[in-house]
Parts: C-alpha cells; sequence; structure tokens
C-alpha cells in the first residue's frame, strides 16, 4: 500500500460468513499478534459489526460478511495497490 497511500503499508481484506464468524476472526487475530509481541490494535465496530476494522498501525485489517465486503468493494478502491502473498508469513 505504500505506493498508493498513507495510511498503512499493508491492508488485509478477509470474509468471514456470518457476524459471528466475523467476531471470532477478529478476536483470532488479535490473540495471534498479541502472541507474537505486536500492538495493541485500535477497533472499529462492535461484535454485532458486518464490518470490523483492526488497525494495528502498519496493517490495517478489514474483515467483513460477503455482503458488506461485496457493498463496500475495498479491491477496487485499492485496486493499485500491489496484491501480497502471505502464506509464506503466516504460521498455522
Amino acid at each position: 500500500m505504500t505506493e498508493v497511500s498513507l495510511l498503512a503499508d499493508y491492508f488485509m481484506i478477509v470474509s468471514g460468513g456470518t457476524t459471528r464468524q466475523v467476531q471470532a476472526i477478529v478476536d483470532d487475530v488479535e490473540e495471534k499478534v498479541k502472541a507474537a509481541g505486536g500492538p495493541e490494535p485500535r477497533i472499529e465496530g462492535n461484535k454485532d459489526s458486518k464490518w470490523i476494522l483492526m488497525d494495528f498501525g502498519d496493517v490495517v485489517v478489514d474483515v467483513f460478511t460477503p455482503e458488506e465486503r461485496a457493498f463496500y468493494n475495498l479491491e477496487k478502491l485499492w485496486n493499485e495497490a500491489p496484491l501480497v502473498d502471505v502464506k509464506d508469513w503466516v504460521k498455522a
């Protein structure tokens, strides 16, 4: 994102099938980042939200239900940013 935005170095856009799954993803990301010694996120949205934004400073994580993701279509907004394959960075 550094080539197209000053907001963050990386944006992750994630879907959960329901608001409950969205919250579970948010909880898991927050837990994993904390365990790795990462920063405490600023969070917009609540447990009943269809879209929750987690701001870790250099990394922003957007977690949506499929309907909200399609409506806001952030992929189109940030289409000039290069895609990054993070599979080698993530430990299961």
